[in-house]
């Protein structure tokens, strides 16, 4: 499919990607670059691919270039590979925040390449490129975002790809991507990482008990909260515009929660509380998750 990929950034998921493009013979050569000495050291040791300390001499000659690097190197990153970039190549990423990514790549006058941006919705809450592995996206979304001038020709080989990797395509425009996800994901996060806050205070003297007979609910919230806080502090800042809305939206919710818990209005709090319900079935159905009990855990 390529005759040469490059991965920049190789933590959980772009060690993933190396691991599923190594499974699946996707390109006949593939280029490793982290700033991390110690990713590089375990790169070296767990893969045949080429493993370049120099991020130039990484993407010489790449057909893809795959950026899956914090948000806030980007920039950095993109001025470093400027001008190495092969002509006609294709050069994504893998951030869940697109917008201001854009931006970035317009600004600097990149030119003579393609600029598709890739988030594939898949992920644990683990980090570093021990915690990869090459089924990490099958049968997961991966959205695509790009410009109008970009050719079919390139989006097809983009989504053929992911595709390769086992994720199902959806195509998305910038700003209806960072509005889904601030939705889908974001807020989510932002609630996990409140939450656990909340329950977990280590002047608590009821802390030990609170993780003893922590319940689903609160266990649940725990793997969510445990995500790379480097990584998510780069997409609340990313896509602050869309995060700071629905977290207003999210308190106003809260607000009448409370409002019905101090007026004892029962009809309110069963009016909200079924209005939510159907979601869990429209989510099974969208084949978003199982219906068996407690997730399918056993």
């Amino acid at each position: 499919m390529f005759d040469k990929i490059c991965i920049i950034g190789c933590g959980l998921i772009g060690s993933s990607i190396l691991r599923g493009a190594e499974e699946k013979k996707i390109a006949k050569r593939i280029s490793v670059h982290d700033k991390s000495k110690q990713v590089m050291e375990y790169l070296k040791k767990n893969f045949t691919a080429d493993i370049c300390p120099n991020i130039s001499e990484a993407t010489k000659n790449a057909d893809l270039i795959v950026i899956s690097a914090p948000l806030s190197s980007y920039k950095e990153i993109l001025l470093s590979i400027k001008s190495n970039l092969k002509e006609g190549s294709i050069l994504t990423d893998t951030g869940s925040a697109k917008k201001e990514v854009n931006k970035i790549v317009n600004n600097l006058g990149i030119k003579n390449i393609s600029w598709i941006a890739s988030h594939p919705i898949a992920g644990t809450e683990h980090s570093g490129p021990a915690a990869g592995f090459s089924s990490l996206f099958k049968n997961r979304w991966c959205i695509l975002s790009a410009q109008d001038q970009v050719t079919r020709e390139k989006l097809e080989k983009l989504k053929k790809f992911w595709s390769k990797l086992g994720s199902k395509i959806k195509i998305m425009s910038f700003e209806d991507h960072d509005y889904v996800l601030s939705l889908t994901s974001h807020l989510p996060h932002a609630v996990a990482y409140s939450i656990v806050r909340t329950a977990i205070n280590n002047g608590d003297k009821f802390r030990n008990d609170i993780i003893q007979y922590s319940a689903g609910g609160l266990r649940d919230f725990t793997r969510i909260a445990a995500s790379d806080p480097l990584m998510w502090k780069d997409i609340f800042f990313d896509n602050s515009e869309n995060i700071l809305k629905v977290l207003d939206n999210y308190s106003k919710n809260l607000d009448e929660i409370k409002s019905a818990i101090k007026s004892k209005d029962s009809k309110k709090l069963l009016e909200i509380f079924s209005s939510t319900k159907k979601v869990r079935k429209e989510i099974i159905e969208a084949g978003q998750d199982t219906e068996k009990p407690d997730f399918g855990r056993k």
